[in-house]
Order: C-alpha cells, then structure tokens, then sequence
C-alpha cells in the first residue's frame, strides 16, 4: 500500500516568517518522544516580533470543532474583525481564514504541519500534542 497524500503539504521553501514559526515549533519537540511538541511548550512570547501574525487554536475531537483562543491583530485586521474566543464554525469564511477549517481537520488528521497559499496570503498551522491526541493548533499568517 502506498501511502496517501496529505492535502496542504507543507512545500519545501516556506515563507521566512511562517518558516521562523516552524523551526521554532520543532525545536519545542522533545527528542524521539513524539512527533510534534506539547501545547503547554509553546511561548508565544518567544516570537515577539511575530506576535500580531500568530494564532493558538484549540481542537476539539466529537464533534470536531476549532476554536479561536489567541489570534495576533494583524490576522483580525485582515479578517476584519475580532475572533478571539469564537468558533471556526461561527465566523464568516473570507480570508485570510478561508478554507480554515478544513486545513485544520487535516492537521489534526495527520498530525503533521499544513500550509495554505492564496494569491494574498499564506497560512501555516501546526499540531501540538496534549490530553492524548492533537489539542491545539500554532498557526500564522503572512501577506504575500
């Protein structure tokens, strides 16, 4: 059997913000323990200069929702309003968190890192483990 394609392949070359925030989540896992690093690891503060492009995101598993917990203000301003605390569901589908939910469900599936390109902008999200299977999601935003 071969194995499947995962849609929203990271591509080799990122952009050089999204690749700072995929190095940085990286270096947060711990040896050959796992394949992705643990929620409480990650400090945004660790990426100020990234901040307003940033995201946390938690994962729920049934039903499979997402949650917008922290979202930087240059993605709200993009958005064109505040998401903070509000669900993926809930929020209108325009960019730049277009196409967002299901980038995340496969995120979660695969437990692997996920990218998305527009012609406008470009979104990483990244997995992180707690509570026994992926919790939350890292994710940023650049404009292109």
């Amino acid at each position: 059997m071969t194995n499947p394609t995962i849609p929203y392949t990271v591509p080799e070359a990122l952009e050089s913000d999204l690749a700072e925030v995929h190095a940085y989540w990286r270096k947060l896992i711990r040896g050959q323990a796992s394949d992705m690093p643990y929620w409480d690891d990650v400090k945004l503060s660790d990426l100020p200069a990234l901040a307003d492009r940033l995201m946390l995101v938690t994962a729920f598993a049934k039903p499979e929702r997402f949650r917008f917990e922290m979202v930087g203000k240059e993605i709200a301003a993009q958005y064109g309003r505040d998401v903070n605390g509000r669900f993926a569901d809930e929020v209108d589908v325009k960019a730049p968190l277009d196409f967002f939910r299901s980038q995340a469900s496969v995120t979660v599936e695969s437990g692997k890192p996920s990218y998305f390109r527009s012609a406008a902008y470009a979104r990483l999200l990244l997995p992180l483990w707690g509570e026994g299977h992926v919790s939350m999601l890292l994710g940023a935003v650049v404009r292109l």
